[in-house]
């Protein structure tokens, strides 16, 4: 019985681990813009690079989105 008790409290804990790690990632997903200004580039630290295929913007907080 004491076996059972302690699987059971291991699977809920678990369960509940796997559904906050699935919330933060919606969150950051969500968070992060689908593509940004070449100001929001910079501000964020990152270089806009507009000469490159996609328009990326390198380096900083929005790297590797594409700038607008």
């Amino acid at each position: 019985m004491r076996i059972r008790r302690i699987l059971a409290a291991v699977s809920a804990t678990a369960a509940l681990a796997g559904l906050g790690l699935t919330g933060a990632a919606a969150a950051t997903a969500q968070g992060a813009p689908s593509s940004v200004t070449p100001s929001q580039c910079e501000e964020g630290g990152g270089t806009p690079r507009i000469d490159l295929p996609g328009n990326p913007c390198k380096g900083g907080k929005y790297d590797g989105q594409p700038v607008d």
